[in-house]
């Protein structure tokens, strides 16, 4: 049986995945997409928050099938309630808001019927997809190309392209066989637990709750999650805290300052998994191969929000790649170099930024004094007057 050749390999078809998948053949190139899940989406570990913006540039037409609620702004509290509220139905209410063609600011997403949709997407612009298989290893050949070693229906077999990407995540293998260095210290690493719950009102924003004594290292969030429903969690890190995040969100629910508007909260799913808020890769790229979205850590260090980030250098990998492939250059790390220097010009040297004013507040081992700095930090990062707006 003949080896299976294709211009580029995604493993992972998560929105950085399947964005990437999706550009690089809207351009032209001949692409296969696998994921070794069965169910996409799953096991769901974010919140589902996602600006308008973010949807818009990476070519996302905001749809029904994974909206599950409408979001206008922000509201940002001190672990004592103070709060700031940046509700753009107020700022700028010709623009935000329902009917008279006003927008929402964004969006809180179903997870698995969103990657379904970027994945529909992407088949739809002719890139072929491959559930159930699993990436085993790459090898880079003297013909320019790779080898990559797959597990399809336990079945082994092997495919060529010019280009692997990773796109598998916070443990990305892919980075792994070409020995970049992926390693997360435990202290950029969130441990993230929410509730979907019934019984608790909300108003269009979202809701974040600093504070050492909620969440260390992180903190607390209240989203609509539509039809009644809100997500209530929080993410910790493990090295500022001995206890888990069970016990953090518990103390939340049961003893903040919101504990009469939880007091009828029913908890219908529990869904969690580790977030990285980590600085980027420093190589994100070798011979035949690049990384893109949460591999890549192109996730921002302050919010732990990987949605935009992962369709945004979705997008540029796709565009590079197509560019560099069509030119007839080798795909050596030399050439792929440039697609990392596209990605900072782009984001990466503000999510560089963000992760230095991150690392400049938790150093600081005075904690009232830490705990305001990150209040003003968050308040100051959701202002619409804020330089981050598109990270």
């Amino acid at each position: 049986m003949a080896t299976p050749v294709y211009d580029i390999l995604i493993i992972g078809s998560g929105p950085a995945g399947a964005t990437s998948a999706r550009f690089a053949a809207k351009m032209g190139l001949k692409v296969l997409l696998i994921d070794k899940r069965q169910e996409l989406g799953a096991p769901i570990q974010c919140s589902g928050a996602v600006s308008r913006h973010a949807l818009e540039e990476a070519g996302v037409e905001p749809n029904a099938e994974f909206i599950h609620e409408d979001i206008y702004g922000f509201s940002i509290y001190n672990q004592e309630g103070k709060s700031t509220v940046i509700d753009y139905r107020e700022i700028k209410p010709d623009e935000y808001g329902t009917g008279d063609e006003r927008k929402p600011l964004g969006y809180v997403v179903d997870r698995r019927r969103f990657d379904r949709y970027l994945m529909t997407q992407a088949e739809r612009a002719g890139v072929e997809v491959w559930l159930k298989t699993e990436g085993l290893g790459y090898t880079p050949g003297k013909d320019g190309s790779c080898e990559v070693q797959l597990r399809r229906f336990n079945r082994l077999l092997k495919v060529k392209a010019k280009v692997l990407v990773g796109a598998d995540g916070l443990q990305s293998q892919a980075g792994k066989w070409a020995n970049l260095r992926t390693h997360i210290p435990l202290r950029n690493l969130a441990s993230c637990l929410q509730f979907i719950v019934d019984g608790v009102e909300t108003n269009g924003l979202l809701e974040i709750i600093t504070g050492h004594r909620w969440a260390p290292g992180g903190y607390a969030w209240v989203f609509p999650k539509g039809n009644g429903y809100t997500e209530i969690g929080l993410g910790v890190v493990r090295t500022m805290t001995n206890r888990d995040a069970q016990w953090h969100l518990d103390q939340f629910i049961q003893k903040s300052f919101f504990k009469e508007r939880f007091k009828n909260a029913r908890i219908l799913e529990i869904q969690g998994g580790g977030v990285p808020l980590a600085a980027p890769l420093r190589t994100q790229y070798a011979d035949n191969l690049i990384l893109v979205g949460d591999a890549a850590r192109h996730v921002n260090p302050i919010t732990g929000g990987g949605i935009h980030t992962a369709l945004s250098g979705g997008r540029i990998a796709g565009e590079f790649l197509a560019e560099l492939i069509q030119s007839g250059k080798k795909t050596d790390k030399a050439n792929l170099k440039s697609y990392q220097d596209r990605w900072l010009d782009a984001s990466g040297h503000k999510i560089w930024q963000l992760y230095g004013e991150k690392t400049a507040i938790f150093r600081n081992k005075d904690i009232p004094l830490r705990d305001e700095q990150l209040y003003q930090t968050m308040s100051g990062y959701f202002s619409p007057d804020s330089s981050y707006k598109k990270i």
